[in-house]
């Protein structure tokens, strides 16, 4: 054997420096190590690994022979995330609803989140159901309104299907007045009711009489106002409008206050001018001074304007629509159509209004996750760092995170939406299905807290998560159309 040592192995030099060192240490998985090390004054860096679809073989060995379609995904990826940027949506009218919304017919309610029954559905969602049934005039009472619901006297069906998005619980009838916005580059038109203002309102359950009353107002007054403006001013773009108000520090669904202020500016020389009576004129503008969730309902519109003609292209693994109702999430993929994936909704983790607890908040609702969808909300965190406060995230860093975390599960970011704390970096665009489920991150979404009895309304503000029951059913079904069993 000869004694000449061979270049694989280290000198006795070598070790000797390696043994006489600092170490450095890379901690793989328990992160209780890295923090011992971390006391003794060891550098250590911690990597937060997990095994893939959290360890589910079959679903690990799914997303490995979909590895074989890689190409063909890509390809159908891009045309829908494509789809999704090349989108330029228009706040163009508010009408009432049964005038441009195809097919909603009379004792017909459209409500958020995937399909449900009367007898499934949340204490706040019966709430608001009962109180559109009196607003439309179908009942006397809230007590008539309840019994005609519970006996089959209205038909439900989801915001959804009717190109239409809600809020919490998400109310659309005919005699409402919803906003328009078109997407200019596919022709495609969204809908969304006007939002009610704060407090007490029939997207948080509440349908007493000043409920009521304010609805009524909204149809009668400030909507037809609304879109006279609107028309007057040629319609209001929204990308750019978006873009500001990610710059002066809105993620566009718990913090709305830009956005509001932006369009209230846009639209109140257009207000004077179709607006004659000034009493009338100054309470129109109250109203979306006074509102700073104003602009939520418009963004939602144009959520779904934006995301639905990324629907049905075969081969993608894009998420299109996120939602609940306070019983189910719902999700749907482009690949798939227009089928539903569900699994129960979870509780929203956040802060309460003084005299609330956990005990009184329902589980998350409303069509308000398209937000999510198309990459602002709570994946736009790190451009509203205020927001982290009101609904109980933790601090600026933590904004920050919640972006980043979400950048793992998307598909690109979009450039026409970035974020000033990110060094201008846009936006997590287009939910990746596979990504979820490879690495357990579940899409975050920002929210609203109603109470869990009808008639009461807000009580908090927090975050949810998409629950990845929703998303593991969704891998399977898409791989199914591709041949690829689980």
């Amino acid at each position: 054997m000869s004694n000449h040592q061979s270049p694989e192995q280290p000198s006795l030099s070598a070790i000797q420096q390696l043994l006489s060192a600092t170490p450095r240490v890379i901690n793989i998985g328990l992160s209780s190590f890295a923090q011992e090390m971390a006391a003794q004054q060891i550098s250590v860096v911690q990597v937060d690994w997990r095994p893939p679809a959290g360890g589910q073989r079959q679903l690990a060995e799914l997303l490995a022979r979909l590895a074989a379609y890689e190409t063909q995904i890509a390809e159908a990826n891009a045309q829908a995330l494509k789809r999704m940027l090349d989108a330029a949506p228009v706040l163009v009218d508010v009408q009432p609803a049964g005038q441009v919304i195809p097919g909603l017919g009379e004792r017909v309610i459209l409500h958020a989140g995937p399909p449900i029954t009367w007898d499934r559905m949340c204490g706040p969602m019966q709430g608001a159901v009962a109180g559109a049934i009196v607003f439309e005039g179908w009942a006397p009472d809230l007590a008539a309104a309840t019994k005609l619901a519970a006996n089959g006297g209205v038909a439900f069906h989801p915001n959804h299907h009717f190109d239409a998005v809600g809020p919490m619980t998400g109310m659309t009838t005919r005699s409402m007045p919803v906003m328009i916005v078109e997407n200019r580059t596919f022709g495609n038109r969204a809908f969304c009711m006007i939002n009610e203002g704060l407090g007490k309102v029939m997207r948080f359950g509440a349908n007493d009489a000043e409920v009521v009353d304010r609805l009524h107002w909204l149809a009668d007054s400030f909507g037809p106002a609304l879109g006279a403006a609107l028309r007057a001013a040629g319609g209001l773009d929204l990308i750019p409008l978006i873009s500001r108000g990610l710059a002066m520090g809105d993620e566009m669904h718990q913090r709305n206050v830009a956005c509001s202020a932006l369009v209230l500016r846009a639209l109140a020389p257009h207000f004077a001018r179709v607006v004659s009576d000034g009493e009338a004129l100054a309470k129109m503008l109250a109203f979306i001074a006074g509102n700073e969730q104003f602009f939520l309902n418009i963004g939602m519109a144009m959520g779904k304007s934006i995301a639905d003609p990324a629907r049905g292209i075969a081969g993608s693994t894009m998420v299109t629509a996120m939602c609940r109702n306070g019983t189910d999430f719902g999700v749907r993929l482009s690949g798939t159509g227009d089928v539903w994936f569900t699994a129960p909704v979870e509780m929203p983790q956040g802060l309460y209004f003084p005299g609330y607890t956990e005990a009184d908040a329902n589980p998350d609702m409303g069509d308000s996750a398209i937000m999510e969808t198309i990459g602002v909300g709570a994946f736009a965190m790190a451009a509203a760092p205020a927001v982290v406060g009101f609904i109980g995230a933790g601090g600026a860093s933590d904004a920050l995170g919640f972006t980043r975390a979400m950048s793992e599960i998307t598909l690109a970011r979009n450039p026409k939406w970035t974020i000033p704390a990110l060094d201008f970096e846009g936006v997590p665009t287009g939910i990746d299905v596979r990504r979820v489920v490879e690495t357990g991150i579940q899409p975050a979404i920002n929210t609203g807290i109603a109470h869990r009895q009808p008639g009461v309304g807000q009580v908090g503000a927090g975050v949810s998560r998409a629950p990845l029951a929703c998303f593991e059913q969704g891998l399977k079904a898409f791989a199914l159309t591709l041949g690829v069993q689980s």
